[in-house]
């Protein structure tokens, strides 16, 4: 495996436990376990939300699999000018933003200040944007990219940019007050 590989897989290895970490962690040192997170969001919806992070997690599987294994980083043009490291950065963003997330939602639970909220607000924002950036980096690959693998890296891409953006950037923050 080259560099470029490594680092990005060092980064998903990491940034994973440490999203994981934040998760499981967070669940077991509060009382209310995760209903807590939710919030005002209505019963009738956290079903499809949990749909929606499982879609969620295929997709990041496809992608993440495309582009460590599939996309050659000496090759790898986004749009004539960015290289295989603006990945790393997104990764970076999305995975190092969602290890914020919860540990910040317990604080503002416990201490509900502005500051808090905003910065709820911007790691959401971080992630979602960060993942939208990924799906246009993917569309804009000058590698030729083709084939199952790449198709599925698009759609697994998009179906994330989607749950990170609508329902978890836009939609929970307003929900859940």
């Amino acid at each position: 495996m080259n560099v470029p590989r490594l680092v990005l897989l060092i980064i998903n290895v990491i940034g994973g436990a440490a999203v994981i970490g934040s998760y499981i962690l967070g669940l077991r040192a509060h009382a209310g376990g995760a209903d807590v997170l939710w919030g005002g969001v209505p019963l009738r919806i956290r079903p499809a939300y949990g749909v929606s992070m499982l879609l969620s997690a295929v997709g990041y599987l496809a992608f993440t699999y495309f582009i460590l294994f599939k996309l050659n980083p000496a090759n790898t043009l986004i749009a004539g000018k960015l290289g295989y490291g603006f990945l790393s950065i997104l990764f970076v963003l999305i995975l190092g933003a969602s290890a914020l997330w919860m540990p910040l939602t317990y604080v503002y639970i416990g201490h509900s200040t502005t500051l808090i909220w905003i910065g709820i607000r911007v790691v959401l924002l971080i992630v979602g944007l960060s993942s939208c950036a990924l799906v246009w980096a993917l569309l804009n690959l000058n590698t030729g990219a083709s084939g199952l693998a790449y198709w599925l890296a698009i759609a697994g891409s998009a179906y994330f940019a989607f749950h990170t953006t609508v329902l978890d950037a836009l939609t929970w923050p307003v929900l859940f007050r």
